[in-house]
């Protein structure tokens, strides 16, 4: 008999920031085990439930019984009595019900079989107590006097097919026919009939919305109602979104203020404090200001909202008040008093302090503003100042707020904007996606940051591994990486990291190399999300090219170039010649410019005259960056290069003939992928 089945663990307050993801692991670990057991014949649709207190699933036709299943097990060889008595044995069958078949090693038993399908009643408690064990959950919690654990207490347990009671016991709960709702707005014990009135009853009876994207969308809707009535807006929002979700059961939105006088204190810290410790939503106007206003996400819907938001609102203001504490304290002391206290804070035992990181930061980034032909002064005098702020109140209390503090500070001190802007700047990107520091000089010190932790810790073996990157390696090499291509700062890789590890006195293992292969690989990932093909992002990424603000346009070239219909060709003659040369390189080979004068061949004498022919004109187009029409001017090649390859034998037993036209072609190659190695585009 297939029914709905569905499957409720009733616990304490759940983690907000890992419900979503709790909720669903729950639901795909069911699904993947009633497949399993063969208790529905396709992939079932599931509906998962996640509110504060509650976990749940309810996926529909599946089996009572799984249906029987037919088996059939070789055995050993006919002529073998003995094993084959004891292989019947073992299959729990007569010898005479044996059947037989030829094979290799002659003729041999076969056991054919029925194995009865599993009942669902057997199995399903143990199908919820494993996918549970398999949640995403760091820390787990003992209560009561048995040996139960789980992220919360439990305290009960629906397991329903149908309108029939699946019984079974789940950490240390039976299962029942009993869920509860809203813990002070709907029914204490709600009895449920069929599976598939859960949703509804829990929301006519409980008053609890138990789907969390359905709850989501509803507090969404309702504070972009409350929003747009204030003629505000709501600002980046979406990530406290799904926390708020996992707070409340059935929400409500209400709208609080707070003293104008707070906005004074810069708007991130304000900011931060309303979402990160009280969960609420900053309003802002047209202009994206902070406006003395903010919403409430309550799990309490009633008619006069008057206490709740008054609560709130005298909950605020002692937040607000830290945040103005901190930000008036922290100004009596200029950023430049505080740099030498950095001699105080470790930045890793293998590279010493905070303050001997500045030292090296502020050195490498005045070398790469001079690079750029920026203000050096500026560079090194914001390298200085850059982490000054991780002594500051305010960013012992809030961390995400370094640089953006340290900014703030900078124009309090007098400092230059520029100076200021950089100190904020140097840590961007901080994530995918993020914006980049704007200016040379912003861009400078962030590139030198960036350098210094990466030569750093992979001149200590610091290198990330697997999916292991505790120190943000990749984020910083990707970082260096958008800050060059998208800023189109003309500076070598190579170039960078020598300079980065010669801030550290030979202190560190030479890791130059790896570093180099390291930024390429991010590199790579970065240029494929762009829309290049592999085949493309290999044909450039192999020459290692040291611009790598060059890339995009090598990589447009290279694209524009695989679509003229002589590429293919041209790809598949450079993939002949480069095993060619591989080839009598690895013999011994040695060949120098080719000379006219042995070169007799009409083929291959058409083929030297139109490779010079095309050098002369290639030549400058690639000096001045036309890398497409570079490529393209290439393609007059396909016929003199079939026209060799059809007529002309390159490895002769003439010595100086061989030489001479393994020459040629290498002269061909070397032409032809200045910009990338077309040979990498032949299929």
């Amino acid at each position: 008999m297939q029914a709905p089945l569905l499957i409720e663990l009733l616990t304490e307050e759940l983690p907000p920031k890992s419900l979503k993801l709790l909720g669903e692991t729950f639901a795909d670990q069911l699904v993947s085990a009633i497949i399993k057991h063969r208790l529905s014949d396709r992939v079932p649709q599931k509906q998962a439930f996640a509110t504060p207190r509650r976990l749940a699933v309810l996926i529909p036709e599946v089996e009572e019984k799984a249906a029987d299943s037919q088996h059939s097990v070789d055995g050993p060889v006919a002529s073998n009595a003995g094993a084959v008595d004891g292989f019947a044995k073992k299959h729990k069958l007569p010898p005479e019900a044996l059947l037989r078949r030829p094979s290799d090693k002659g003729e041999i038993v076969v056991a054919n079989f029925t194995l009865p399908g599993v009942r669902l009643d057997a199995v399903l408690a143990g199908i919820v107590e494993q996918a549970l064990k398999k949640l995403p959950v760091p820390k787990l919690m003992r209560w009561g006097s048995g040996d139960a654990q789980f992220v919360r207490p439990v305290h009960g347990l629906v397991m329903l097919h149908g309108d029939r009671l699946v019984p079974g016991r789940v950490l240390g709960v039976e299962s029942g026919r009993t869920t509860r709702g809203h813990r002070f707005l709907g029914a204490g014990k709600i009895t449920l009939e069929r599976a598939d009135e859960y949703e509804d009853r829990l929301a006519s009876e409980g008053n609890v919305i138990a789907d969390f994207a359905k709850r989501r969308d509803a507090i969404e809707q309702a504070l972009q109602a409350e929003a747009a009535r204030r003629d505000a807006s709501l600002g980046d929002y979406r990530d406290l979104l799904d926390e708020v979700a996992a707070l409340v059961e059935q929400p409500s939105v209400y709208a609080g203020a707070f003293d104008s006088a707070f906005l004074e204190v810069p708007p991130e810290c304000l900011i931060l404090t309303m979402r990160q410790n009280q969960k609420y939503f900053p309003l802002f106007d047209a202009q994206a200001r902070l406006l003395p206003q903010f919403l409430i996400v309550s799990n309490m819907q009633v008619a006069d909202p008057r206490h709740i938001v008054a609560g709130n609102e005298r909950v605020v203001r002692p937040r607000l008040d830290d945040a103005r504490f901190f930000y008036d304290q922290d100004r009596r002391t200029r950023l430049e008093a505080r740099v030498p206290l950095l001699a105080k804070m470790v930045y890793h035992n293998k590279l010493g302090t905070q303050l001997e990181r500045v030292e090296r930061i502020q050195l490498l980034a005045g070398e790469i503003a001079r690079r750029l032909a920026a203000n050096a002064q500026l560079a090194e005098r914001a390298a200085w100042l850059a982490k000054a702020d991780l002594l500051t109140g305010m960013v012992g209390e809030f961390p995400e707020l370094q640089g953006i503090m340290g900014r703030y500070y900078a124009l309090h001190d007098g400092e230059p904007p520029e100076v200021a802007d950089a100190i904020r700047g140097h840590y961007l990107p901080r994530f995918a996606g993020d914006a980049l520091p704007q200016g040379p000089v912003a861009c400078a010190v962030a590139l030198a940051d960036k350098l210094d932790a990466l030569a750093g810790l992979f001149g200590i073996g610091q290198q990330p591994t697997g999916d292991k990157d505790p120190f943000g390696l990749r984020r910083a090499a990707l970082g260096i990486i958008r800050i060059v291509v998208e800023g189109s700062i003309a500076l070598p890789v190579d170039a960078l990291v020598e300079a980065a590890f010669e801030g550290f006195d030979k202190n560190i293992g030479d890791a130059r190399t790896d570093l180099e292969t390291f930024i390429f690989e991010r590199a790579r990932g970065y240029l494929l999300e762009q829309g290049y093909t592999a085949n493309e992002v290999e044909a450039v990424l192999c020459l290692r090219p040291v611009r790598i603000d060059l890339l995009p346009r090598m990589l447009e070239a290279v694209h524009q170039f695989s679509s003229l219909p002589e590429a293919a060709s041209l790809a598949a003659a450079n993939k002949r010649i480069a095993n060619i040369l591989r080839q009598a390189q690895a013999k011994g080979e040695s060949y120098i410019g080719a000379d006219a004068s042995v070169l007799s061949e009409p083929a291959e004498r058409t083929l030297q005259r139109a490779l010079r022919d095309a050098v002369a004109s290639a030549g400058p187009l690639f000096e001045s960056g036309a890398f497409a029409a570079y490529l393209k001017t290439f393609a007059s090649l396909k016929q003199p290069v079939d026209a060799f390859f059809d007529t002309v034998m390159v490895m002769v037993e003439d010595k100086k003939l061989r030489e001479n036209r393994l020459a040629l072609l290498a002269d061909l190659r070397q032409a032809m992928n200045r910009v990338a190695d077309i040979s990498k585009l032949a299929a």
